[in-house]
């Protein structure tokens, strides 16, 4: 019986999702890769973080619903927060990332970064038009 679990995310883009990762200090492998889980059970995800303590957990792509998906053994989560703090967690790094991202490729530069004392950060960006 397999101990995996799946959570559904709205990550739909690979480097946003690996500079989130980076930025909260995973080093995510990339390619097909196995997680492992209880006694030795694996499954495929596309990034995958393997862990010393608890069970490895990673991403994969989903076709039907555009989006990666976290894959891992729920009973062996050893983070230090738990599996939906971390998901909002990269969630937020995954859209700052794909703002500052897309403002770039639009000539706009950050000026000012705030985080914000209930942990929303807040941006400001410029560009000068000639």
């Amino acid at each position: 019986m397999s101990h995996f679990s799946t959570v559904k995310t709205q990550l739909r883009k690979r480097e946003p999702l690996l500079q989130a990762l980076l930025d909260l200090g995973y080093v995510p492998q990339e390619g097909e890769r196995l997680v492992r889980g209880y006694k030795g059970q694996t499954v495929k995800a596309e990034l995958s973080v393997s862990m010393e303590k608890g069970g490895d957990w990673g991403f994969r792509w989903n076709p039907s619903s555009d989006s990666y998906e976290l894959v891992t053994d729920l009973d062996l989560w050893s983070q230090p927060v738990p599996v939906e703090r971390f998901l909002a967690q990269l969630t937020q790094r995954y859209a700052l990332n794909t703002v500052l991202s897309a403002t770039a490729k639009e000539g706009f530069e950050v000026s000012e970064q705030t985080k914000n004392v209930d942990g929303s950060i807040e941006l400001v960006v410029t560009r000068w038009d000639s």
